[in-house]
Formats: C-alpha cells, structure tokens, sequence
C-alpha cells in the first residue's frame, strides 16, 4: 500500500499506480469527503450549465407520447382517469357485499 506525505500548502501527490487505475489527468477533479475518520477521494465530472441544458432539451425532444390518445387535453386525461378509477372503487365495493 502506497503512502502518501502531506507537504507544504497540505499539497499530497497521488502515487502513479493510483492514478493509473483510475485514469486521472492533470486537470481532473476529486471530490473529497471524510467517511468514518477516513479520506475519501472520488474522480468527479463537471459539465458546463448550459450543456447540460441543451442535452437535456435534445433528450426531451425525442419523448413521444405513448398514450391511448396523445391528442387528448390533460384535463380530458384526468377525467378519464377519474371515471376509470370510480368504476373500480365501485366493483371493488360490490365484491365485498353478499
């Protein structure tokens, strides 16, 4: 097991079969976070805000409406979702008599 040395600022360096194993390059970020009075270090990725965004919006664009009647208003869906709901209330409730 590698050791690591704390230096001046509280600069360390990763051992180079580390780094390798986890295909870090200069630049790359490493969240650090202490768990059960130990360092944690994970290998993060940051993505831009608006690029993110506009492949958010490009996946959204390829969602397509898979229901009974895509043409139907939301209000008519949730009606009809009432209706189909009332109805098995009622069956339920008729199982239950006698």
């Amino acid at each position: 097991m590698p050791l690591v040395k704390v230096k001046e600022k509280f600069q360390i360096t990763l051992p180079a079969e580390l780094r390798e194993a986890l295909h870090l390059a200069v630049g790359d970020l490493l969240e650090a976070t202490i768990q059960d009075n130990v360092i944690v270090l994970k290998p993060k990725v940051v993505i831009d805000r608006a690029q993110a965004w506009a492949k958010i919006e490009h996946a959204m664009a390829s969602v397509k409406d898979l229901a009974p009647n895509p043409d139907q208003s939301p209000q008519a869906q949730e009606e009809e979702i009432a209706e189909i709901i009332k109805e098995y209330r009622k069956e339920k409730h008729a199982k239950r008599r006698p």
